[in-house]
């Protein structure tokens, strides 16, 4: 953490409404112990930024314009970013909060957050520690106690053919069904994964190992 070398905690803040980035960036200053270095208006900004000014932590949205916070704290992951990113967004549903966690976000905190808590999540993220505000840790330890919907076995074996590649027709075909009764399993499969497209399901199911690489 850069306040224990006498420096300041360099932040960067990425948020596509510019009140929204001056509300955030007048939380700190005057404070000595950080400095805004920059600020970006969407995710491939908040990367380029965050690879040339070398911040401490980034506090990042989630829904922006072109790429979103989601994408951007991958990127900052594949390219080896030091950079704690700290989410600040006002959404708090299982869409939102699980794919940032799973991308590396240090923290996930809500936009109606009060400056002194803002205040010690930046410092404690800074030091590498994880921040979560409350609604975000009571979702996440429901997710723990509450696990999600298990698939069907009817469920399975489509999500297996969709794995291979099949089409909603080719699934059809192969098992015997019409390509309608596919389609609404399909969208089950969407609903208990958390997820809206295929290649999100698939990823998501080998994430949980419901298929491995010697299913099909």
């Amino acid at each position: 953490m850069a306040e224990m070398y006498g420096t300041p905690i360099r932040l960067l803040i990425a948020d596509d409404h510019p009140i929204v980035r001056d509300g955030i960036r007048g939380m700190f200053t005057g404070d000595a112990d950080f400095e805004v270095l920059g600020e970006a208006s969407d995710g491939a900004r908040a990367v380029e930024l965050a690879r040339t000014l070398n911040p401490d932590v980034i506090l990042m949205d989630l829904r922006m314009p072109g790429t979103d916070g989601v994408a951007a704290i991958k990127e900052l992951a594949r390219l080896g970013v030091a950079a704690r990113v700290l989410v600040l967004t006002t959404y708090d549903t299982d869409r939102d909060v699980l794919p940032a966690i799973e991308a590396g976000a240090t923290g996930y905190l809500l936009k109606d957050t009060g400056r002194d808590e803002l205040v010690r999540a930046v410092r404690t993220a800074a030091r590498g520690e994880a921040v979560l505000s409350p609604s975000v840790a009571t979702r996440l330890l429901g997710q723990v106690r509450t696990p999600a919907d298990p698939l069907s076995a009817r469920e399975l074996e489509i999500l297996h053919l969709i794995a291979d590649g099949a089409t909603n027709r080719e699934v059809a075909v192969r098992l015997f069904i019409s390509e309608a009764t596919v389609k609404s399993h399909v969208l089950h499969i969407y609903a208990k994964l958390g997820v809206n497209d295929r290649a999100a399901a698939v990823a998501v199911a080998f994430r949980r190992g419901l298929l491995t690489v010697d299913n099909g």
